[in-house]
């Protein structure tokens, strides 16, 4: 038996608002501190419903900074205290001082109270800024 035929379009569906993404480095590790580096508001939270929650992806490049020797990158609900929805842990392949990495996190918010989330990244043992070059962080709404 053959397949139905197509019969309906999303020609008229507006999905941009369950789709929010950012390209803009907010600012840079100063030393070991875990600093947002890019930072999302979802608009209309209250009139987007959610069958599953939000599906967050977060993504940076950077310079380690002086004496760096591991990285943690973070998706976090509102600021730096608070609630981690994505977290690597901390990883130390590739990292030393002046290396160039790129890494990614991955999150899914259940429990979305909050129309704000952050990317944090922190070096560990960092005596020196570390220079965010790129980032991007996107949320998806389920």
């Amino acid at each position: 038996m053959p397949a139905p035929a197509f019969v309906q379009s999303s020609n008229q569906i507006d999905l941009s608002p369950r789709f929010v993404t950012t390209t803009t480095v907010v600012a840079s590790p100063a030393a070991a501190a875990e600093t947002i580096i890019a930072s999302i508001t979802i608009p209309n939270l209250g009139d987007n419903p959610l069958a599953s929650g939000i599906d967050l992806s977060g993504w940076a490049a950077f310079t380690v900074g002086t004496s760096g020797t591991a990285i943690t990158l973070r998706i976090r609900q509102t600021n730096v205290a608070g609630t981690i929805v994505g977290n690597t842990g901390a990883l130390t392949g590739g990292i030393a001082a002046a290396a160039l990495v790129a890494q990614d996190v991955e999150g899914f918010d259940t429990a979305p109270g909050v129309a704000v989330y952050v990317l944090t990244l922190q070096v560990t043992a960092g005596s020196a800024a570390s220079t965010v070059s790129a980032v991007k962080l996107r949320a998806e709404l389920v």
